[in-house]
């Protein structure tokens, strides 16, 4: 039964019904750490990152930024490019084809007379020798970061046909001590700032489509209430606040309506309302506990978590109600889904010999396969290009943000810290 994990304060919605007033532990101040990448990623694109000239006018080390984009990708690995290197406006290509690279980006920084920074870049194709893209960009010293995640966005997808995701942002939510936030950060975990902080637990946040709104539980009346936030004003409203809990909010597609878990019925089910909390319907009509629901990208479906056939497992039934399915069959414990946007996969956690491990499965075969070897994975979340997840975890006796690959073979730490870090979500492209 789904009330056996009460005493795994890091499982997500599930958590939240079954122990909801657990005690998390405390931790120090966040500690960022450099990009790691683990694992073999296969064949992947050579590329050179030259450092920029004039690159120190910038106050973020913008080369840097982009190789290292570009490697969590797990599409690129760089190549070693000359220090004295930091202006080409012609490359000799068979000194790069010696270096055995495949692309090459290089640029310049200038600060304008208004305090912007000028910030130039192109990308030549070696192999092909010839100039790929050139672009220049006018920012404000503090969006330089942001600069440097838009020129890897357009590389990638220049090399690899694909949109990039360097650009979009995460939410997550910390523990310190007896004080939780709700944090906003770059794809790449830096550039970090709280939306929320709260003496009460906040859990469960997730994206709105458009970019600008956050959906999540908050227990600052004294129960749990489902709140949204733009995160743009800070404006906050009560979307659910029903007698029993109010539980894992998700998004359609098209951002009217959010499907959720209560119990003001009794007993905890699927609801679907509103995006203004208007017209609630009941869809599920169980005996056990029904949460975590999540779209399909084409609104057709949800996916949820059900103790219906004795132990938590994943479902899916059309996103009006109707009869579910059984997703998941090996092993007896499968929680918290998560459809990429393409729809060909869905990421979840398995508990696998009491270990709770990082897992995806082909939709279209139902073939699974586990991708982690942590014992303490939670809460996946897929980048909008369908690329990447990222999810929370712990090594080392830390706690961590990683991103994936599909096939698990390159993994990137974000974020390493002592205090209590879970509940990632990706942000739609619209969430730049």
């Amino acid at each position: 039964m789904l009330e056996s994990i009460a005493s795994i304060s890091r499982r997500r919605s599930l958590a939240a019904l079954v122990a909801l007033g657990a005690v998390f532990g405390a931790g120090s101040a966040l500690a960022q750490v450099r990009i790691d990448i683990a694992g073999v990623g296969g064949s992947r694109i050579p590329v050179a990152i030259v450092d920029f000239r004039d690159e120190s006018k910038s106050p973020q080390p913008i080369a840097a930024i982009i190789r290292a984009d570009l490697e969590r990708s797990g599409q690129f690995r760089s190549v070693d490019a000359p220090a004295d290197l930091s202006e080409i406006s012609s490359p000799v290509y068979a000194d790069w084809k010696a270096r055995q690279a495949d692309a090459l980006a290089a640029g310049t920084v200038n600060k304008l007379a208004d305090g912007r920074l000028d910030i130039r870049f192109k990308l030549w194709d070696v192999v092909k020798g010839a100039e790929v893209v050139g672009q220049a960009q006018a920012v404000h010293p503090d969006d330089a970061r942001l600069a440097a995640h838009r020129i890897a966005d357009v590389i990638y997808e220049k090399l690899t046909g694909e949109k990039g995701v360097f650009a979009t942002r995460m939410a997550y939510v910390t523990k310190a001590g007896r004080r939780y936030s709700l944090v906003i950060a770059d794809a790449d975990g830096e550039g970090a700032k709280p939306a929320l902080n709260s003496p009460e637990p906040i859990i469960s946040p997730a994206w709105a489509p458009n970019g600008r709104e956050l959906a999540y539980v908050s227990f600052e009346s004294g129960k749990a209430t489902v709140r949204v936030q733009d995160v743009q004003t800070g404006q906050r409203r009560v979307l659910a606040d029903y007698k029993g809990t109010n539980s894992a909010p998700a998004w359609s597609p098209d951002g009217s309506k959010l499907a959720l878990s209560l119990s003001r019925e009794g007993g905890t089910q699927l609801f679907v309302m509103n995006r203004d909390g208007s017209n609630v319907r009941r869809l599920t009509r169980s005996n056990a506990i029904d949460t975590e629901p999540c779209y399909s990208p084409d609104g057709s479906q949800i996916y949820f978590v059900s103790d219906r056939g004795g132990g938590p497992q994943i479902y899916r039934m059309p996103a009006d109600g109707g009869p579910a399915d059984r997703v998941t069959f090996n092993g007896n414990y499968n929680i918290s889904p998560a459809i990429s946007p393409d729809g060909k996969t869905m990421a979840y956690i398995a508990r696998i010999g009491g270990a709770f491990r990082l897992s995806v499965m082909d939709l279209a075969t139902g073939q699974a396969q586990q991708i982690s070897d942590a014992s303490d994975d939670e809460s996946p979340s897929f980048s909008p290009n369908s690329k990447l997840i990222v999810y929370a975890s712990r090594a080392g006796g830390k706690e961590v943000l990683m991103t994936t690959t599909l096939d698990g073979k390159i993994k990137t730490p974000l974020l390493v810290t002592l205090v209590e870090v879970r509940e990632p979500t990706w942000g739609s492209f619209a969430a730049q």
